[in-house]
């Protein structure tokens, strides 16, 4: 693989003027390529605009043009005073049974996570439901910030059946729910989730960094143990500019 780099002009870039494709657009997807596949450093400056503008022979507004639309995507960032830098790439999750922590650390996200509430309380119809158990029955609540590259990346609201798991306000700042659950002998065999979107309510907005009315990823699962019993209702949002689900379709 091709030692990263801090400098988009040391990249082996080009446009093809006979597409169709804007010329912005082409440039757009082939750093984004670069950040995606590790080529262009996250943290790094975008600089030598001018540079590259000039050895592909295209205006700065094209170019301009180009590292915008990368900055929507969240791509990469505009800072006062500093300039254009770039950030990690889209955390991509597949959509299987497994915990965020995981497959964070699995990617080498460094994910870290601060506890917001811990406690106990009273089910309401929707978890009382998904879990099986009588509404007003009393649920461990778990809420916590999940940080990925030393960013929010994801707000986690759990509840479950007391008697599986002590979720320890100390460990959970330092592992995966689904990992201290297993380490209690409970063995996580199915779920079922709904993953959805909608816009960020002001509160979420200065939990998660930002805008309010930006776009969240929506999750919902119910976890099930080996015996069939409902363990774990999760109800979770992620801010969708970096992050996303992996779907593999089968023909049937």
């Amino acid at each position: 693989m091709p030692k990263p780099t801090t400098d988009p002009v040391a990249l082996e870039l080009g446009v093809d003027r006979t597409s169709p494709v804007p010329l912005y657009y082409q440039l757009a997807q082939q750093l984004e390529a670069a950040i995606e596949q590790g080529r262009l450093a996250p943290g790094s400056l975008l600089g030598n605009e001018i540079e590259l503008a000039a050895r592909l022979g295209l205006s700065r507004p094209t170019v301009r043009q180009a590292i915008q639309s990368l900055v929507d995507k969240g791509l990469m960032v505009r800072r006062r005073g500093v300039g254009t830098q770039i950030v990690h790439s889209r955390v991509r999750r597949p959509l299987e049974l497994s915990s965020l922590y995981d497959d964070l650390e699995a990617a080498g996200g460094h994910p870290t996570t601060r506890v917001l509430r811990n406690t106990v309380e009273p089910a309401g119809a929707e978890a009382a439901g998904a879990l099986g158990i009588a509404e007003g029955t009393d649920v461990h609540l778990v809420e916590r910030l999940r940080y990925a590259y030393d960013e929010p990346l994801a707000l986690l609201r759990n509840q479950l059946p007391l008697g599986t798991v002590d979720p320890d306000t100390g460990r959970l700042e330092t592992t995966g729910l689904y990992r201290m659950m297993r380490g209690c002998g409970i063995t996580l065999h199915s779920a079922r989730q709904t993953v959805g979107a909608r816009l960020a309510t002001a509160e979420e907005a200065a939990v998660l960094a930002e805008t309010e009315g930006a776009a969240l990823l929506t999750m919902e699962r119910t976890a099930f143990d080996d015996t069939g019993r409902a363990v774990e209702f999760g109800s979770h949002i992620y801010r969708a500019a970096r992050y996303s689900f992996d779907f593999q379709l089968l023909v049937r």
